[in-house]
């Protein structure tokens, strides 16, 4: 059985298995407790889903995967997904302590999802965009073959219907056992949202937590507007190997959106409850600019 009938029958075996056990999942989110991981304080998990994973206690932006944040994003019933028929392949036969196939198949089975990117067409305060969403909880959100692949067919989406293009990232990098195939998507992506720039249409960059590596030092950066998330974790290598390359003690507060805006790496810091209104501006701005 080749990767993509593989990916396929894996998808179709997890719908099935959400479908028949959606009625136990909900009761079981409406009694549990979880911890903020920034204060420690416990709450009720239906209080801070309800304030969309931000902490009510200290305003901590907890973690969200791709579905929720499109949802939060884009006009109710307007996203429509695009190239989800792309899935990976290991050119390399790739091993380490596990091989790239078991990895893949077990990122499957935890998201349902056979890329750590969901990319479509949607509306937001019904100005039609590209959106690209990254999932950390697919392989850290790593960048591959297919992401760097949606990534330009969503760009070419934008160029063919005149839409600008935003992407969400939440990334630890390159995708390792991609090898070079990896590394050759920072230069694909940043050509493609060079002709984006070209056509004079807007790319906005969302920085969330975390985004690192390769993605940071590609297309994350090369936005006409830089956003971030409250107390996202923003660079490119961690801190500590940081530390141990210059032998000196970093900054209180290094690396987080808050560190960036302040030291004019990015543009500004924008609340996740007032993320769709602001780019829903900044979309009508554009649009006013270019007509």
């Amino acid at each position: 059985m080749d990767l993509k009938n593989f990916f396929s029958k894996i998808k179709s075996d997890i719908l099935e298995k959400e479908t028949k056990n959606k009625g136990s999942k909900v009761i079981e989110n409406q009694s549990h407790w979880i911890k903020c991981p920034s204060c420690e304080s416990m709450m009720f998990f239906k209080e801070v889903e309800n304030l969309n994973h931000v902490c009510p206690k200290c305003n901590y932006h907890m973690r969200i995967g791709a579905n929720k944040r499109i949802a939060l994003i884009a006009d109710e019933g307007t996203f429509v997904v695009h190239d989800e028929e792309l899935h990976p392949t290991d050119p390399l036969e790739f091993v380490d302590r596990k091989s790239y196939k078991k990895r893949l198949e077990e990122a499957l089975h935890k998201t349902g999802k056979t890329s750590s990117i969901v990319s479509g067409s949607c509306t937001i305060h019904g100005a039609p965009v590209e959106l690209v969403v990254f999932d950390f909880s697919f392989m850290g959100g790593s960048l591959g073959s297919v992401e760097g692949e949606k990534i330009v067919r969503a760009c070419n989406r934008a160029l063919e219907k005149n839409h600008g293009v935003i992407i969400v990232s939440a990334s630890g990098g390159a995708r390792m056992q991609e090898s070079t195939f990896s590394l050759m998507q920072m230069a694909k992506t940043s050509a493609a949202l060079k002709r984006v720039d070209n056509a004079g249409l807007p790319f906005i960059s969302i920085l969330t937590d975390p985004t690192f590596g390769g993605v940071s030092a590609s297309f994350a950066f090369l936005g006409d507007i830089l956003m971030a998330e409250p107390g996202a974790l923003i660079g490119f290598a961690g801190a500590r190997v940081i530390k141990q390359t210059i032998g000196k003690d970093l900054p209180t507060g290094f690396q987080r959106s808050e560190f960036l805006l302040e030291h004019g790496s990015i543009d500004m810091i924008t609340p996740r409850n007032d993320m769709k209104k602001t780019l829903g501006d900044l979309l009508t701005l554009f649009a006013k600019q270019t007509a």
